[in-house]
Parts: structure tokens; C-alpha cells; sequence
């Protein structure tokens, strides 16, 4: 039997081009992301100490580009302290009209995955003090359907994902708003209206919404004396914005919740 020699450099320029194969068809593999956060003060990082890099969203995004599946991770940071469901509703085009822009400016990436990230309903849940406060169970579920409803229509290839919005002590109460153990019991309340909504999309829009994080609330329900900010308000310290490591952690949810979604 006759054998073929192969001089070393031949050999190493197959080795290298088998190596950049590999690397090409890894990217191939790998997901890109366009995340757009939809929220109140919670996701636009109220009272840290530079919210551009210690906010949720930045951790999130954080997370997720440490997973193998997933490639580049682009966002932008729609959280705006005191707005509610109501002030979302696309028939006001306030604040929708900011997400929409947001979510155009990613339209020339059409090989990345557009991703709608949504924690609405602390504000929802006041007993006064933000815009429609106190909403309803019914109308909250009304009000994301015609968020969802109008995302949906508008980006048809877009995920959305809903995480159940965050536990507050009950005698929180700042200047603008009031909360109370009346609101608290409403912000819970909201939680089976939110997994109702996403169900309802199993069918009509199977694969495109999601119910995000859940576990957020419970979590800093326990650990709020060490992850959220001590603020002073009309009934003394509450608890309702993390802090910045309480930002990381909410981070890390969301970043598992939306890889779950994506993946």
C-alpha cells in the first residue's frame, strides 16, 4: 500500500481552516439580541447611584452574554419611574411612541431577535398618586393585552416577555404615590391575570409570548433588608427599589427568564 506524505504546512492550513469552520458555524449557531425593557422606576434604576451601568437591564444583558447559545446582546432602557399600564396603552402614544422608536432603531438588524421585556404594575397598583392608579385586576390584564396586542402587530417576528412585577412593603409611601398593604394586595392579585394574558397567546401567537420571571418577587420579599434601598416615606423606611447589588440579582432573573424564552 502506497502512503501519501503531507508536508507540515499543509497539515497545520487544514487544521487552520478546520478551526475557522468550526468558529463560523459557532456564530452561526449563536442567537443575537435586540431587547427593548418596557417598565417603571424599578427598571430605569430610581435611586442608584448611576443607573447607565448599575440598572436591572445592564445586568440582564450581562447574563445573557455569558451564554454560549447566545451572540451579541443590544437594548435599550424604557423604564420610566411612575408610569403604569396606562401610561403604556398605545392609544395615548406616549409612552409607546418611545418604544416604538427604540424598538425601530434595532429594524436594520433583521438577523437579531427582537425582544420585548415587560415588568408593569407596581404603580398599577397604588391607591393613588400615578396616572389610572388603582387599576383593576381586569383592567391591568386590558391594558398589557393592548400593549401586546399592538407589539405583536407592529414587530411580527418580536418576543415578548412578561415578569411578574416585584413585592414592596406594605407601608411604602413616597410623595407621589401611595402604596399600603391595600396596594400590595392588589400588585398580588395581578399575578394569575398575567399568567391568564400569556396563556391566551399560546394558541393565537404560539412561540412569541412568554411569561417571564417569577421568582424576583418572592425572593426579595425575603431578602429586602439587604437588597433593597432603606427609603424614607410617610409611614417610615419602605422597601421598593433595589439596591445595587438587589440589581444585579433582579438582573440575573430577567437574564434567565428571557434566555428560557429565546433558546
Amino acid at each position: 500500500m502506497k502512503h501519501h506524505k503531507y508536508h507540515p504546512y499543509f497539515l497545520l492550513l487544514v487544521l487552520q481552516l478546520c478551526l475557522l469552520s468550526g468558529e463560523q458555524l459557532f456564530a452561526q449557531q449563536q442567537k443575537d439580541l435586540n431587547i427593548v425593557f418596557i417598565g417603571n422606576s424599578i427598571t430605569r434604576g430610581s435611586g442608584l447611584a448611576n443607573r447607565e451601568t448599575e440598572a436591572a437591564p445592564v445586568h440582564a444583558v450581562a447574563y445573557l452574554q455569558h451564554h454560549r447559545k447566545i451572540g451579541e446582546v443590544k437594548y435599550s432602557n424604557q423604564g420610566v419611574g411612575g408610569y403604569t399600564t396606562v401610561n403604556f396603552l398605545p392609544a395615548t402614544n406616549t409612552a409607546f411612541r418611545n418604544v416604538t422608536k427604540a424598538a425601530d432603531a434595532f429594524s436594520a438588524d433583521s438577523q437579531a431577535t427582537l425582544v420585548f421585556s415587560i415588568m408593569l404594575g407596581t404603580n398599577d397598583s397604588a391607591i393613588e398618586g400615578p396616572k389610572g392608579a388603582p387599576v383593576t385586576p381586569a383592567e391591568y390584564r386590558t391594558n398589557l393585552k393592548a400593549l401586546a396586542d399592538q407589539l405583536l402587530t407592529d414587530y411580527p417576528n418580536s418576543v415578548l416577555v412578561f415578569h411578574r412585577p416585584l413585592w414592596y412593603s406594605p407601608n411604602t409611601q413616597n410623595s407621589g404615590a401611595k402604596y399600603l398593604q391595600e396596594g400590595l394586595n392588589r400588585l398580588q392579585s395581578y399575578y394569575p391575570e398575567l399568567e391568564a394574558l400569556v396563556a391566551s397567546y399560546r394558541t393565537s401567537h404560539p412561540d412569541r409570548v412568554f411569561l417571564g420571571d417569577k421568582k424576583a418577587s418572592g425572593f426579595f420579599r425575603k431578602h429586602h433588608q439587604s437588597l433593597f434601598q432603606h427609603e424614607k416615606g410617610k409611614q417610615g423606611i419602605f422597601y421598593l427599589h433595589p439596591n445595587k447589588e438587589g440589581a444585579v440579582k433582579l438582573g440575573q432573573f430577567w437574564g434567565k427568564a428571557i434566555r428560557k424564552a429565546v433558546l
